[in-house]
């Protein structure tokens, strides 16, 4: 005998599977994404914060899955992890050197900053950056990423910035890639186009590994005019190395799904 689904459950899945592709979502854009009623959205939140599926980010007032969710075997993946993981460091990290601090996970010719510090921020250069997508051509935390992930996958995302429309991506060569790579790799971090705006500020971003795989990518935007000295900047980089030690260190601990478990 067949019955009609129960669509209290059927809408709670579908805002797990909107918060797992989302990284962080409040309640109007999780309305947006599933058109459930608001009402009915708090309702249900409310029950998966209270099953532990669900956590509530107190400084955004948005909601993300957490570990939990792994229970569920399907809708968790590796990147819910980095950022449930990464987020208390990068907190961490913005009270000891004030300026904002970013992670960001692949998505095709981008990264997406899933978490930022800048509400704890009181010099930070931007007002708000969750969700934005940053190019893998021409952005730190893009390059962060195509800088230290395997060489295969270099390729295969060298492939997709050729056809990508963003001229970020695009109107980068071979030979202007390979410049950018050796550089970057020399440093051991990545930093934005000068070329690209904003001019007033930069990025340093370093990625988050497991073994030779890049899980997320780690930066931190500053004013450049606060910055000149190199000195200031190395403070930085020293200090996001530690962070970022840190991180993959707690990553080591907890088992990661298989990328592609989405």
């Amino acid at each position: 005998m067949a019955f009609a689904p129960v669509q209290a459950v059927t809408k709670a899945l579908e805002i797990l599977a909107a918060l797992n592709r989302n990284g962080l979502a409040s309640v109007g854009e999780l309305h947006g994404t599933t058109g459930i009623p608001k009402p009915t959205i708090v309702r249900l939140l409310q029950t998966l914060v209270a099953a532990g599926y669900v956590s509530r980010d107190e400084k955004t007032r948005g909601y993300h899955v957490t570990a939990a969710v792994g229970q569920l075997s399907s809708g968790f993946h590796g990147s819910p992890m980095v950022i449930e993981v990464a987020r208390p460091f990068a907190d961490k990290l913005t009270k000891q050197i004030l300026w904002p601090c970013a992670v960001c996970t692949l998505d095709l010719d981008a990264v997406v900053i899933n978490y930022s510090t800048i509400p704890d921020s009181p010099i930070s250069p931007f007002h708000a950056s969750l969700g934005r997508r940053l190019s893998i051509g021409g952005r730190a935390l893009g390059r962060a990423y195509i800088c230290f992930c395997p060489e295969d996958e270099q390729r295969v995302l060298r492939n997709v910035m050729r056809a990508s429309q963003d001229p970020e991506n695009n109107r980068i060569d071979d030979e202007t890639f390979a410049s950018i790579l050796a550089r970057t790799r020399a440093d051991g971090f990545a930093k934005r186009d000068a070329h690209l705006e904003p001019r007033s500020s930069g990025t340093i971003a370093m990625p988050i590994r497991m073994g030779n795989r890049v899980l997320a990518t780690f930066g931190v935007t500053y004013f450049k005019s606060a910055l000149k000295e190199v000195r200031s900047q190395k403070a930085i980089i020293d200090a996001m190395r530690l962070t970022i030690a840190q991180i993959e260190e707690r990553l080591e601990e907890q088992p990661l799904q298989p990328r592609g478990c989405s």
